[in-house]
């Protein structure tokens, strides 16, 4: 639960940049070994979401760009590329906190991580603080939406 809390915090700073509310931590024995939230706007790089920039910061930390027996926690359920990224990263297990129905594939849409073709497997757990983690996107959008 307190990984998760840490993730709505910096989903918070995501929100006050302007960003799309989304924060991501990895964690390994423990310890946050890398943690970021989206930055695609600021960045200008359409690949700076949460779980990306905190990929790369555990991966530079542990240096190694594999990260066995680490949990990647993130408010949202992953979309494709991240997906794809926590597989080739040899990413663990994935916690997310709200179903993100238009462009998650971990549950939503499909489950990415059962395609046979894969090598890797990653276990996820999804609804941990759900409904605080979706609120959070919710009212950012209301927000943008009155903006």
């Amino acid at each position: 639960m307190v990984f998760m809390q840490r993730a709505l915090a910096l989903a918070a700073q995501a929100a006050a940049l302007g960003e799309v509310p989304v924060g991501a931590l990895v964690v390994r024995d423990g310890k946050i070994v890398g943690e970021g939230f989206n930055r695609p706007i600021v960045e200008h790089d359409p690949t700076a979401h949460a779980e990306i920039i905190a990929l790369r910061a555990a991966a530079k930390n542990l240096g190694n760009y594999r990260l066995p027996g680490t949990t990647l926690y993130v408010t949202i359920e992953p979309c494709t590329m991240c997906a794809g990224a926590m597989v080739h990263a040899r990413i663990q297990r994935l916690v997310y906190g709200a179903p993100e129905p238009k462009s998650g594939v971990v549950e939503s849409n499909s489950n990415l991580f059962k395609g046979e073709h894969l090598n890797h497997q990653v276990e996820v757990e999804g609804g941990v603080l759900g409904e605080q983690c979706g609120i959070l996107l919710k009212d950012f959008f209301k927000r943008r939406r009155m903006a």
